[in-house]
């Protein structure tokens, strides 16, 4: 049935009103608004009572990276420099030695667990080592835009700089997960993997996102104050297609662009601009409005009737992410700093919350056609719906369990 303008207006006025009144529901009673989101988009899905089907995985990863684009760009701006200058150290190794233990610790356990687990079309066929490690590389990154998202509405002060720390990780560990797995689905297709190469294209990414969203951050800055427009509303919009150029810019030279735009976000915030208050606050509600888009979109995906069979081991790899591996990540990283107690580190553990990136990341089999890759999606996903109920529902009871509150 082909639907009429007034319908699809109708549908998605519905969809955003009902997304920004789940946004209330999650400040009264302390439930993330990224989780409500993804229920909203089950509810209209296919099995819901909307009844829209949505089953295009590609246009579903192009809008979920433009929205991680404009979400990590305004995670940037809320992000002080002088806060994390000190940090770096410590935000690199999570972000990146923490993520490659992540993807070891996981993606062993799920090779093991998922050989002997017959109602799981990946057990009953046997998959290896490698296909493990696919799975822990999908999900070993922490999510941007939930931890922003939670730390933000949480509106807590923690103690020892923990949050901007927080938010380092997340807003800079995105580019090891996507290049572990990327190279993980290159082996699987095509058998060819070279630990050299690998690495060498893991430096590069870094030093190119660094090195563009420096140039970026910069240049958005000039543009601004030296443009003179007719009307204030366009500085926001010239500072929308000069992130998007320079995304698209950084990933052509093979620079992660999520980098980017984060780093960009960061030195805009630092500098004078005119406009300033304006464009912030543009992109603040932009970043909203993404993550609302971002969500709804992947919850039409999915289809409640294929979980039953994944449930058991994706809650068993869960439960083993958030208890043994993150943990253990976190505590090896952190092991040589000595400004941070257990009790601190144990917080920055249960931070760990998994979002948008590994659902985005699950996407990549699918659309790669990897066998079983469907079902990793949906494995992803109720990985994912336990993290956030698990992590984001305890996030402030815990912090002041483990007195990390200023």
């Amino acid at each position: 049935m082909t639907l009429s303008i007034e319908q699809i207006f109708i549908i998605v006025g519905i969809l955003l009103l009902s997304s920004v009144f789940a946004s209330k529901i999650s400040n009264k009673f302390g439930i993330p608004a990224l989780l409500l989101f993804l229920l909203i988009g089950i509810l209209a899905g296919s099995e819901g009572i909307g009844g829209i089907k949505f089953d295009d995985y590609i246009i579903a990863r192009y809008l979920a990276d433009t929205a991680l684009t404009l979400i990590l760009f305004a995670g940037g701006l809320d992000t002080e420099w002088k806060k994390i200058k000190p940090l770096l150290k410590e935000g690199l190794i999570l972000s990146t030695v923490g993520v490659v233990i992540t993807t070891l610790l996981v993606g062993t356990f799920a090779w093991l667990i998922l050989g002997s687990y017959t109602s799981f079309s990946l057990g009953t066929m046997g998959i290896t080592w490698i296909d493990g490690l696919l799975l822990g590389a999908i999900i070993s990154s922490t999510d941007a835009a939930a931890v922003f998202s939670i730390l933000k509405s949480s509106q807590i002060k923690l103690k020892n700089n923990i949050q901007p720390l927080l938010e380092l990780e997340s807003g800079s560990n995105d580019p090891v997960a996507i290049l572990l797995t990327t190279s993980i689905i290159g082996i699987i297709t095509m058998g060819d993997f070279s630990p050299v190469q690998f690495v060498t294209n893991l430096v590069i990414q870094i030093i190119l996102g660094i090195l563009f969203g420096c140039i970026t951050g910069f240049v958005i800055v000039k543009v601004i104050n030296r443009i003179r427009l007719n009307s204030p509303g366009l500085y926001p919009v010239c500072s929308v297609g000069l992130l998007l150029l320079s995304f698209g810019i950084t990933a052509s030279f093979n620079g992660n662009a999520f980098l980017d735009v984060y780093i960009a976000g960061i030195i805009f915030r630092e500098e004078v601009v005119k406009n300033k208050d304006l464009i912030v606050s543009f992109h603040d509600s932009l970043s909203w409005l993404m993550q609302i888009i971002m969500f709804l979109t992947l919850g039409l995906l999915v289809l409640p009737s294929q979980f039953s069979p994944v449930v058991g081991v994706s809650v068993s790899i869960a439960l083993f992410l958030i208890f043994v591996a993150r943990p253990l990540s976190v505590f090896l990283c952190l092991s040589p700093i000595k400004k941070y107690n257990n009790r601190q580190k144990l917080f920055i553990s249960w931070v760990g919350l998994r979002g948008a990136v590994p659902i985005i990341l699950s996407l990549m089999p699918v659309i790669n056609g990897i066998e079983n890759g469907k079902e990793i999606f949906n494995l992803v996903f109720f990985l994912v719906i336990t993290s956030i109920l698990i992590q984001g529902l305890s996030l402030v009871p815990m912090a002041k369990f483990l007195k990390v509150v200023d």
